[in-house]
């Protein structure tokens, strides 16, 4: 299975090598099956923007409440936030996962 992961953190492109790339979708997969009526990604879009988080799972968005929006954003910046290229504290970060 090819999987194509995208991230975007401030505005700015974020190289991510073969051990980084699975360890996020590794991690965001298992955050997204966790959640009540979602179902594989094929393809997701994931915003953070602020203290706001967006999902949106094969084509549908996915509403998350405040506990699962301090959790999926809390897991990402803590592991963007060591990535290089990332020098700043995480304003918005864009993630695409294509599988």
């Amino acid at each position: 299975m090819t999987v194509q992961i995208n991230l975007t953190v401030n505005n700015v492109s974020i190289y991510l090598n073969h051990f980084v790339a699975g360890f996020i979708d590794l991690t965001v997969s298992g955050m997204i099956a966790s959640l009540k009526g979602t179902e594989n990604i094929q393809e997701l879009q994931l915003s953070l923007e602020g203290e706001k988080v967006t999902l949106n799972l094969n084509g549908s968005s996915i509403p998350v409440n405040e506990f699962v929006t301090k959790i999926i954003r809390s897991t990402l910046i803590g592991v963007v936030s060591v990535l290089h290229g990332v020098d700043q504290t995480v304003q918005n970060l864009q993630l695409e996962i294509r599988k």
